[in-house]
């Protein structure tokens, strides 16, 4: 399929946009990035999503599919040839889906409300919150990945591509807080998950580097109301 048939509509800084881009790399899909910038949104975007107007959109053949896991499944779907990334299995499935949905209804909202608490009360109860999340998804962890190095097993899955998109972020605000929130005591296995998927060929080159989105906090924090991904 040629890249010019596929591209995606995005910015280097948001988990959300991280996670098409692993699933096209996994599938070893060609694609040409689109990078939208900080404080507009493109012509293209707005035609493209104008129920949401935010990215990831990936564009395929003219169509455009909005919505971060929606387009993974998709791409799992549509290139079907490469490794797949859905378990195969209703009840696995399943699982993966129940805590994609948490990661992204629950426990990013609580950290991203983190580094945008004023009162310092506030702030640690969040990091606690946040890190109950952690030690949650701990446990989910041995139960998904049978004793394998991956949420999805063997390799990188569904559930891994969900919670893996938001370690840039994780790290960057473990260390504007000086807190851990994953460790070796309370989380050996997620911390060595997260060095494996950080490392994967599918993910190094597009995971951004932690200093700078530490340095992209500071400019965001410039904008009063910062249009939210998904």
């Amino acid at each position: 399929m040629a890249k010019s048939d596929v591209k995606l509509i995005g910015a280097w800084p948001s988990p959300f946009v991280m996670r098409p881009r692993i699933a096209l790399n996994i599938k070893s899909a060609g694609y040409e990035f689109l990078e939208e910038t900080l404080g507009s949104k493109s012509q293209l975007l707005l035609e493209s999503n104008p129920v949401h107007k935010k990215i990831p959109v990936l564009i395929h053949d003219g169509k455009p599919i909005c919505e971060s896991l929606v387009i993974v499944e998709y791409i799992d779907e549509v290139w079907s040839s490469g490794p797949t990334i859905l378990p195969s299995d209703p009840y696995d499935r399943a699982l993966a889906r129940f805590w994609a949905a948490y990661l992204d209804e629950k426990w990013f909202p609580t950290m991203r409300s983190i580094a945008t608490a004023k009162e310092e009360e506030a702030r640690k109860a969040l990091i606690e919150q946040a890190g109950e999340g952690v030690m949650m998804l701990e446990d989910a962890f041995s139960r998904c990945s049978k004793g394998k190095g991956f949420f999805g097993g063997d390799q990188i899955g569904y559930l891994d591509i969900a919670f893996g998109s938001f370690l840039g972020w994780l790290r960057a605000i473990e260390k504007m807080n000086g807190v851990k929130l994953i460790d070796e005591t309370k989380t050996p296995s997620l911390l060595k998950w997260a060095t494996s998927f950080s490392s994967h060929p599918a993910v190094k080159d597009v995971l951004p580097e932690t200093q700078k989105l530490v340095e992209f906090a500071k400019v965001l924090a410039k904008f009063k109301a910062p249009s939210s991904n998904s």
